[in-house]
């Protein structure tokens, strides 16, 4: 009874101090709001989001073309005045331009000691550094040097040469060393398993491999499925001497500083590419089957950075934290158009990203701390982690706290939306949000997967930044369509770059039509400069997704999409994740999964519909902490992890959680998965059930869980 008495008076105090603040904030706002309307100019905030972005220039009724409305700016005018057509002449122009400035930077590790956790147990931390940089003028020395090493170990123009390692400093010289002698480099992700690995190795038909120190021990096993790999070169560890014994008898393995000094005293010339050269056999980790081959050609990179430079604005002081996968077109495209306007870039990896991450000693600051960068490459799955590392922040502190930031984050989402800024609630609260990743991160470009729109609400809102949302695909070089900096929507993914056509064709099948109100719909479909040859070795696939019409290359990406009122293009649907359940309802099982992954309980989902029966059913692989918290909820905290995800009681919790939620996203009845199976592990994509990019790769995850689907069914 007390009890009962104590907690509704808290909530009394806690309401009546939220009202105060309200109340201080209107007689705030009603004296402020003259001198912002004068300084902000909010109404040409509201006019610049809503300005139109693209316009049809070809309209029938089965299909729409789509051009932007921009002209190209200054650097992609600066390309075509100097006539830069491959990646090899972008590196000599910065050379020349940018001389003595911070180029690529890496982080020293000084140690790595054991630290003991508060459980008792150890685990192995790194004591870090500062960054160490090399400039323009030295980057692209060491890359002709290492180009020349290639040619001096027995490597020719125009043969294959593979890159098999982490994101770093080395693997962009290499891939540059790799161009000034007109060689195509084949990436291959840190994370595909072995079989992918060595099909990507045999297929290419590549004699050397440039690996890393900690990626080498996999080539015991892998070259004995290689058999024409000749030579391995790996990136040395800044601690560990590498172990270069036991390895198949007649392969060469060299360290790349050793490269790179042989092909300082070499008389090799450079052999520059042509625009129509291949530059980069790019292997799609493939959300289906066995990785394809992608071709991309140095005119393909250079019309996707042209694209890119037209849509983010860039500044003198601007810098980059580059973590994702360079084997990822996306990040390979975004650290180019870096080097091409002179923006440094410090690599960092998850594991080191910020402060509290696994591998920082403890006193030990992550590289974002150390870097302060300004830019950074995402995909929404990281981003859904920090904004879930946000809420559990917040729903940790009191009923007060809670309120508090429930009515700044509502009120500053208010003002901004009518085009105003909130410089003093920024600063007393969200910009100690923003130290996270250093405090002066303006701008994060996501691309590679959907972003749900409350998670882009909420890391503009909390991080104080431009997040600006992409579209496109290996198959167009990462182009296809940007936002624009100044819209202030959510969910979409912008209008088409300068250098392509977006295009919807009908699709009968799912009731997609350009005719359909109040927006037209349809498969998208990319045409331009930046789309690609075809797939490697495969010209079937390349005949069936690829075709040519009135001089342009054209590529259907089997995603629907709809083109609102202002030419900005929404996805709504994958033509592969449309199914029709037994009564007849279509179910978009990617659109589901968006709006569920921000619910607190889910880390990942992968929602299963059969055509013969009337449910969806979903696999989830639950989010830890968030399961501790339900287990104690209904006394099961003795339960370990593994207990709780066969548990029938938070199971059927969990259902309730998910229902409540696709409540709230106000998604259809027969949408709502009926049955959940709780997966113990998490998907990665050493597992093979995700791609590099953390995509679902739903056949894999199907067969791998076909048991749990029929009892989930059965049930």
């Amino acid at each position: 009874m007390f009890i009962e008495d104590d907690a509704q008076m808290d909530s009394f105090w806690v309401q009546s101090a939220i009202g105060a603040i309200k109340a201080i904030a209107f007689v705030y706002d009603i004296i402020t709001l003259p001198v912002y309307l004068v300084l902000q100019k909010p109404w040409k905030r509201r006019q610049d989001s809503r300005r139109v972005k693209a316009k049809i220039v070809r309209n029938d009724d089965n299909e729409l073309t789509y051009r932007t409305t921009d002209p190209p700016r200054d650097v992609h005018v600066k390309m075509l005045q100097e006539n830069i057509d491959t990646l090899e002449k972008v590196f000599n122009y910065v050379a020349k331009t940018y001389t003595s400035k911070r180029c690529l930077g890496t982080r020293q590790i000084l140690s790595e000691e054991d630290e003991v956790q508060q459980n008792g147990r150890v685990f192995k931390k790194y004591n870090l550094g500062d960054y160490k940089w090399k400039t323009f003028t030295e980057a692209e020395r060491t890359a002709a040097n290492f180009g020349r090493g290639l040619r001096e170990l027995g490597q020719k123009p125009r043969e294959n040469i593979v890159i098999f390692a982490e994101t770093r400093a080395e693997w962009m010289i290499a891939a540059h060393g790799c161009f000034k002698q007109a060689m195509p480099i084949v990436t291959v992700y840190a994370t595909l398993g072995d079989d992918g690995v060595a099909h990507c190795i045999t297929e290419t038909e590549v004699t050397t491999v440039i690996t890393s120190h900690d990626l080498l021990p996999k080539f015991k096993t892998l070259l004995d499925k290689c058999p024409l790999v000749k030579t391995i070169i790996y990136i040395e560890d800044q601690l560990q001497k590498t172990e270069t014994t036991g390895f198949k008898e007649g392969v060469k393995i060299l360290p790349f500083n050793q490269v790179v000094k042989t092909g300082q005293d070499s008389k090799f010339e450079h052999v520059p590419p042509k625009g129509d050269d291949i530059a980069i056999i790019m292997y799609t980790s493939g959300s289906t089957g066995t990785p394809k081959g992608v071709l991309l050609s140095h005119k393909n990179c250079i019309a996707t950075m042209k694209g890119f430079v037209d849509m983010v604005p860039i500044y003198p002081d601007d810098v980059l934290i580059g973590f994702l996968p360079l084997a990822h077109v996306f990040e390979l495209v975004a650290e180019s158009v870096c080097l091409m306007t002179g923006v440094p870039i410090g690599y960092s990896t998850p594991l080191t990203l910020i402060d509290t991450s696994s591998k920082i000693k403890r006193g030990c600051k992550g590289d974002a701390t150390v870097l302060k960068p300004t830019c950074m490459t995402s995909v929404p799955l990281i981003l859904d982690r920090i904004s879930k590392g946000i809420n559990d922040k917040v729903n940790s502190g009191s009923a007060f706290k809670k309120s508090l930031f429930k009515f700044l984050y509502q009120y500053k989402v208010k003002w901004v939306q009518r085009g105003y800024k909130t410089p003093l609630i920024d600063k007393l609260v969200f910009k100690k949000v923003a130290k996270l990743m250093g405090g002066k991160v303006r701008i994060i470009m996501s691309g590679g997967a959907p972003l749900s729109a409350d998670t882009h609400e909420q890391i503009k809102t909390c991080l104080c930044l431009e997040l600006i949302q992409g579209y496109g695909l290996t198959e167009t070089t990462s182009g296809a369509t940007v936002m624009d900096y100044r819209d202030m929507t959510y969910g979409r993914t912008g209008g088409p770059l300068t250098v392509c056509d977006i295009r919807l064709v009908n699709w009968e099948e799912g009731n997609y039509r350009v005719t359909n109100k109040p927006y037209p719909q349809g498969e998208v479909l990319i045409g331009g400069e930046c789309v690609s040859q075809g797939y490697y070795k495969l010209p079937g696939k390349t005949n069936e997704d690829f075709f040519e019409e009135d001089g342009q290359r054209w590529f259907k990406t089997g995603d629907i999409g709809e083109i609102q009122a202002d030419g900005v293009l929404k996805i709504i649907d994958r033509k592969k994740d449309l199914v029709k359940l037994q009564a007849g309802e279509y179910v978009s099982l990617g659109k589901v999964e968006s709006e569920l992954k921000t619910c607190g309980i889910i880390e990942n989902i992968c929602v299963y519909g059969d055509p013969t029966k009337q449910y969806t059913v979903a696999l989830v692989v639950p989010n830890q902490n968030h399961l501790e918290e339900l287990a104690q909820k209904h006394g099961l905290g003795d339960k370990s992890f593994e207990e709780l995800c066969s548990s029938p009681i938070i199971e059927k919790a969990i259902l309730k959680e998910i229902a409540e939620h696709a409540r709230k996203c106000k998604l259809q009845k027969y949408e709502v998965p009926a049955a959940i199976t709780l997966c113990k592990e998490v998907w990665s994509p050493d597992m093979g059930l995700v791609t590099a990019a953390f995509k679902l790769k739903r056949k894999d995850i199907q067969d791998r869980y076909q048991h749990d689907i029929n009892r989930m069914y059965a049930s």
